[in-house]
């Protein structure tokens, strides 16, 4: 454990695909050669996470992904995650948010490295594990300590096997990372964390758990320094999914990932429930909720919320997360602390609601979790701890019917604009919605872009129209209520705004820096003079004819990095574009690294 926790602390760590099976293509090849010293700003250098409509052929797409001069490493089959290879010259961000803007793209993003939500140790083991007591342990025991057939899949480091209180807990696995059955634990996190989820217990031997009656799927997904990418915490959730998990849990900060949120809601779709640790950087998270996961905050022996825990507009619930002791590898047992074992003390209170009542739907069992919380902080949710501190004892009498838990969805209508109707300029958007316990938000998106969130009757949204092409458009309204129970509406509308007919002059563009013959290194900003009878809306830089980046405002100046371009002579163009669809491009300029 504590050289998995000194390692986790060494910054700039590589993480590459592993697919297990899942991912086609070549992203597997030449992994083990990419030195980490190559990692920058906690991503996988030259790789971009593509997710393309629904409705576009994959002939479609293929043919945008390599005009742009990216290569298919691979896709994450079940998700339609494209693992794009992008030129050398390309830089990262701005490649991903040229892609982001294309009309058949649903998402795209860098494959963020991730490191486990861990704290160092800083207390002595203690025989008494107070977190047990403190969610209800010994109360919801008396009616399940779960059941065998309920899989906790564990995605981290591995899991030590040979462990005296989890060898018998254990099930198949999978190593996503190097494509192989060795789930041996490489760094110890991922020892803890199964032990705190479901370690053996009442066996006069070594520590309890939560669930101590379910199963463990070990899913090794990190390097050796305890390291992961999206691509493979969403491989791992798919290949829990596929073989028969019903619970799993990710001890890394990741919900906002579009990538991790597509494989959660593959793995609930697959009838399963997912916990996610907030992370340990005492930062606010301002991504919206991830309605596949649960997320969770940790908080101490007093419900005082620990200083080390992420808050933000994510997190479902608090779980302890202050001097656990739990399993370590060798055999051994460990105190620590961490976000990290506060999410499978969620993990495993799920997997006991789940063995209590296996008809539950993993919607319903996300919902009795945070109903049955006991709330702290500011009343119902907050950012700091959700709906509550997760209570074993009350979740599990919900799923067996000591209770009754919320589990009816609010309704939800468009009172305007009416479905179907054409809309130009400013508008006024509005939305009813009602429940049997009370709604708590409504929220617009308009083509899966947000447009905003109101948390008051009478509910509206303003929309310029201007902002949006001519042409169908799709709003989706979702209301929530204090349980988190989701519906959605949508309609479609036509914007109809002017352009007038006769605007065929292209855009007008420039590059004024760096000037031909320069000589250039690291990262280029590539300032371009553009300029149109309507007005520029997008600017786009190629180099040597391959798309690296764009910008969509004034001055629009885009970014190449030139790190990773050969040396020798390259040519740069700007591409812009106006509100009518027309285009222009700049002189070619010629420069030198």
């Amino acid at each position: 454990m504590k050289r998995m926790i000194i390692a986790a602390c060494v910054a700039a760590l590589m993480v590459c695909l592993a697919a297990a099976g899942l991912i086609s293509g070549k992203a597997q090849a030449e992994k083990q050669n990419i030195n980490r010293a190559e990692v920058r700003d906690q991503f996988v250098p030259g790789r971009v996470l593509v997710r393309f409509r629904e409705d576009i052929l994959p002939a479609h797409a293929r043919n945008v992904i390599a005009a742009l001069g990216a290569r298919d490493a691979g896709e994450i089959r079940g998700i339609r995650v494209h693992i794009l290879d992008l030129p050398d010259q390309a830089d990262e961000s701005g490649f991903a948010q040229a892609m982001a803007q294309r009309p058949e793209v649903e998402f795209a993003e860098l494959d963020r490295l991730v490191a486990p939500a861990d704290m160092t140790p800083n207390d002595p083991w203690y025989v008494d594990q107070w977190h047990l007591r403190k969610i209800g342990g010994p109360t919801a025991w008396s009616t399940t300590t779960g059941s065998s057939n309920v899989i906790i899949a564990i995605l981290d480091t591995g899991v030590d096997g040979t462990h005296p209180d989890l060898s018998s807990r254990m099930v198949p696995g999978w190593n996503v990372y190097n494509r192989n059955i060795d789930t041996s634990d490489v760094g110890g996190h991922g020892t803890a964390v199964a032990g705190t989820a479901a370690a053996s217990s009442n066996n006069a031997d070594g520590v309890a758990s939560v669930a101590w009656g379910c199963k463990i799927m070990p899913i090794r997904v990190t390097d050796l320094s305890g390291y992961a990418t999206f691509s493979d915490l969403a491989s791992g959730l798919q290949w829990a999914a596929d073989h028969g998990a019903r619970v799993a849990n990710l001890s890394f900060n990741a919900s906002d990932s579009s990538t991790v949120r597509s494989a959660a809601q593959y793995f609930q779709n697959k009838g399963g429930v997912v916990a996610v640790a907030a992370g340990n950087q005492g930062t606010f998270n301002s991504a919206p909720d991830n309605p596949y996961v649960l997320t969770v905050s940790a908080s101490d022996a007093n419900d005082v919320l620990a200083s080390f825990s992420n808050t933000g507009n994510n997190v479902d619930l608090a779980a302890p997360g202050t001097n656990i002791r739990t399993t370590a590898r060798g055999g051994g047992y460990v105190s620590t602390a961490g976000t990290s074992v506060a999410a499978p003390i969620v993990a495993g209170v799920a997997a006991l609601v789940m063995s209590a009542n296996p008809s539950l739907t993993p919607t319903q069992v996300q919902d009795i979790l945070k109903q049955s919380a006991d709330d702290l902080g500011a009343a119902g949710w907050d950012p700091s701890y959700g709906w509550g501190r997760v209570n074993a004892a009350r979740a599990v009498a919900l799923a067996s019917g000591g209770g009754s838990a919320d589990t009816t969805a609010p309704t939800v209508s468009f009172s305007a604009p009416a479905g179907g109707a054409i809309v130009s300029g400013a508008i006024t958007v509005g939305v009813t919605a009602s429940d049997n316990v009370g709604v708590t938000s409504v929220s617009l998106t308009i083509d899966g872009a947000s447009l905003g969130t109101d948390s008051a009757s009478p509910y509206v949204f303003q929309w310029d129209t201007t902002t949006a092409a001519n042409g169908a458009h799709t709003l989706i309204a979702t209301a929530t209520d204090a349980v988190g129970n989701l519906a959605s509406c949508s309609i479609g509308v036509t914007v109809s705004n002017s352009v007038p007919p006769s605007d065929t002059t292209p855009p007008t563009a420039t590059i004024s820096s760096p000037s031909g013959g320069a000589i250039i290194s690291g990262s280029v900003s590539v300032y371009a003079t553009v300029a149109d009878n309507l007005g520029v809306i997008r600017n786009e830089l190629y180099v040597d004819g391959v798309l690296v980046s764009s910008s969509t405002a004034s001055p629009f100046t885009t970014k190449w990095n030139a790190r990773k371009a050969k040396s020798g002579s390259h040519v740069l163009q700007c591409k812009a574009y106006d509100a009518a669809g027309n285009s222009g491009i700049s002189q070619l300029v010629n420069v030198y690294k």
